[in-house]
């Protein structure tokens, strides 16, 4: 067996050495006689493993003690319902619009109240991160939402908005732990976990407690609250157990490699080879303006359809996996998260220069 370079957006990459070690407690997890699939969430040796994935992450995120960690079912997607169901009080929401995912959160927040659009990079399809500076932001507005690192359009937010006092709820999907945040900035924190930290099937949420209430909209699901699964410690039902298990051994895995301060010089340096070479090409260019480039993401075209189908297929056979654009962008897009090693980079670059050579003017 040959491992490829996987560049998928999600689910995505996941570091070999977390990889070999479920591997070796697949069958029998710490002498226990079974896997974490089958194990009970209620036994002592699970609560085991969720307490101490929660510990690492604090650690690792600096999280206040004002704040509660949630694994939760439903992805990223999920929350675009949830964060109005539990925070509507006033029913309005100011949502500034720079992607496919904000768009969408957006759109979901209207079923429930108002949604207000306070800025958007539509006009320039999302290609920028408009500026935060001084948003009109709504006098009764209850939160506004962000979505970080915007995955299908590589772009990042450098400064976060000026909320006006407003509390700051944030989609931090695609850029989760890849460098360090200050948590107190934001009221929300909402993340899928298979983009940069575990398997698809568990979405962390960081809320400080006070937005923690038992003033929901009315008829919100049980299972739709904050409240349920903070007071249950996560375990109100079953939860995704192994994703978790998962989760935590990539939270040990960051925290020996020195923690998010190594991990974010370590994601420049890896972004910065392909941006460098991207700069440099004559067939290849990317898609976002400079000071907006995600470290994870990194959309770019030739701007021929059937030379950037050519490349998709011939990267393919190279070993060079998922570099096809979202389908609602077309081209191509390599995700470098955490897990991604230099090697995948390099190699990838390497392949570029020689698929410019081969195919270039």
């Amino acid at each position: 067996m040959s491992r490829v370079y996987n560049f998928s957006a999600g689910p995505a990459v996941l570091p070999e050495d977390v990889l070999r070690e479920a591997a070796e407690e697949m069958m029998d997890y710490r002498g226990c006689g079974m896997s974490v699939m089958e194990m009970s969430h209620r036994s002592k040796m699970f609560e085991s493993i969720i307490n101490d994935a929660e510990k690492d992450l604090r650690d690792l995120l600096g999280i206040p003690d004002n704040y509660k960690v949630l694994f939760l079912q439903g992805g990223a997607s999920q929350q675009f319902a949830m964060v109005p169901m539990n925070l509507f009080k006033n029913r309005v929401g100011d949502y500034i619009i720079t992607g496919q995912w904000a768009k969408k959160a957006y759109q979901e927040a209207k079923l429930y109240g108002t949604a207000n659009a306070v800025a958007s990079s539509a006009d320039k399809t999302f290609s920028y991160i408009p500026d935060v500076s001084d948003l009109p932001v709504s006098e009764n507005a209850d939160y506004v939402y962000i979505c970080e690192n915007n995955t299908i359009y590589g772009t990042k937010y450098k400064t976060l908005p000026n909320t006006k006092g407003k509390t700051l709820v944030a989609d931090l999907s695609s850029c989760f732990l890849s460098e360090p945040i200050d948590v107190s900035k934001y009221g929300l924190i909402f993340a899928g976990a298979q983009k940069n930290v575990g398997p698809a099937g568990v979405v962390i949420a960081i809320i400080r407690e006070d937005l923690i209430t038992e003033d929901v909209l009315p008829g919100t699901p049980t299972m739709l609250r904050y409240k349920t699964h903070a007071d249950e410690k996560s375990l109100y039902n079953t939860p995704p157990a192994y994703g978790i298990y998962i989760c935590g051994k990539v939270f040990q895995w960051l925290k020996k490699r020195g923690g998010l301060e190594a991990m974010k010089e370590f994601n420049e340096k890896k972004a910065a080879l392909l941006y460098d070479y991207l700069d440099q090409s004559r067939m290849f260019s990317g898609t976002v303006v400079k000071e907006d480039r995600s470290l994870m993401n990194v959309p770019f075209v030739t701007g021929k359809e059937e030379l950037d189908a050519l490349f998709v297929k011939e990267s393919k056979a190279a070993g060079l996996e998922n570099l096809k654009g979202h389908r609602s962008v077309g081209g191509m897009r390599a995700s470098i998260y955490n897990a991604m090693p230099m090697e995948g980079v390099e190699k990838l670059v390497s392949f570029m220069k020689e698929f410019e050579a081969k195919y270039g003017k």
